[in-house]
């Protein structure tokens, strides 16, 4: 039996990438996983490959995160298909990166309104659900960025940052319904994102990281599965940087 068998999983961003590694882990442990991303191409890309691994496992669903009363109906929908939510992990990002000199107000709006309002609409549409589940789980994605900042990133790492003082805060309000809520604090991870970089970029990174390579979203996606078990049931309001030693 996996660790999560028979646990209702929500994770957003789960298109590609870091949110596609979780969910596809969860699904590996046993637990049935509502993809969410922003394109139903990308969810519903996602679910499928899921399924042909773990036949009946992921459903896909398309979502701006950023948008709180359609986070509300595709909670409702979410609900609906699966009666309740034992997991949420809020794995949304988007970044527009610049110099804070030249950062548009819209540029700094899209970014905090994804990554970290988005959070906030995904807690509201299942809030009340999770309340109810013995052991539920609340899991955020921020960013070592959050904690230490980059320059270019101000808008980034603010939203990273308030990711943490959101969890700190979910993990007071709801520990005594027994729901505990944490945070993961990605490094440099091989994604999409990285890929593009070139040579020198990666190679001024890898000098930043003790481990002296960049993570893998699987790595990311094994600390949330212990975050999500039963094993973590006494850890709640904690930060974890899962960054090759970058924060010490």
């Amino acid at each position: 039996m996996g660790k999560l068998q028979d646990k209702i999983a929500v994770v957003t961003g789960a298109g590609r990438g870091i949110g596609k590694a979780i969910a596809e882990t969860f699904a590996a442990e046993g637990a049935k996983v509502a993809v969410v991303s922003r394109t139903q191409a990308n969810s519903q890309s996602a679910a499928d490959a899921i399924n042909a691994k773990y036949p009946d496992s992921a459903k896909a669903y398309a979502l701006d995160v950023a948008d709180g009363a359609a986070c509300a109906e595709v909670g409702k929908q979410i609900l609906a298909d699966y009666d309740h939510v034992d997991i949420l992990v809020n794995n949304a990002g988007v970044t527009k990166d610049g110099l804070l000199l030249r950062m548009s107000e819209e540029d700094w709006d899209v970014v905090l309104d994804t990554n970290l309002k988005g959070a906030f609409n995904m807690v509201k549409a299942f809030q009340r659900s999770i309340l109810k589940q013995k052991g539920a789980r609340i899991i955020n994605i921020s960013s070592v960025i959050g904690l230490i900042g980059n320059a270019g990133q101000a808008n980034y790492a603010a939203s990273k940052a308030g990711l943490i003082g959101f969890t700190k805060s979910l993990a007071r309000e709801f520990a005594g319904r027994g729901v505990t809520a944490n945070c993961i604090c990605p490094g440099f991870i091989a994604t999409d994102m990285t890929h593009v970089l070139n040579d020198a970029v990666k190679g001024e990174i890898l000098k930043k990281i003790p481990l002296n390579e960049l993570g893998a979203a699987e790595d990311i996606a094994e600390a949330v599965l212990y975050l999500a078990s039963p094993a973590a049931r006494y850890v709640t309001g904690q930060v974890l940087a899962v960054d090759g030693g970058m924060v010490m």
